[in-house]
């Protein structure tokens, strides 16, 4: 019921930012819990942030903790994800996903990716050292 559309791919060195943007159509993110994963060559896809449906509890990965940040404006329909302090090891296609909601404004966020619904495309982001 909700389309996501990545943008913000980049080459960027290492060291370097980089924000990727996640539009929603079709729907009002208000009702979702949101996410954010990547999948580089040869691994699998993996967990990388997360935001609960209030947009007031986060939870991120281990290796991107104090690095990257995500967050969310209702009014334009889009989740963020603000990567700093890049890192070689961070070059990806990154996914951005969404889960569906009953409640008004649940605290729960996820890390599974079979916890949600809808997916992105995928944008490449690539660190070169």
């Amino acid at each position: 019921q909700v389309q996501l559309v990545e943008s913000g791919a980049g080459l960027v060195q290492a060291g370097g930012s980089l924000k990727l943007s996640c539009a929603a159509s079709g729907r009002t993110i208000s009702t979702y819990a949101l996410g954010w994963f990547r999948q580089a060559p040869g691994k699998e896809r993996e967990f990388v942030a997360a935001l609960s449906q209030s947009g007031g509890r986060t939870g991120y990965a281990d290796t991107v903790k104090g690095r990257f940040t995500i967050s969310k404006d209702n009014a334009k329909n889009t989740v963020y994800l603000q990567m700093n302090s890049l890192k070689p090891e961070d070059t990806a296609v990154y996914y951005c996903a969404a889960r569906s909601s009953a409640a008004i404004s649940s605290t729960v966020y996820y890390t599974s990716p079979t916890a949600y619904h809808y997916w992105g495309q995928g944008t490449q982001v690539t660190v070169s050292s």
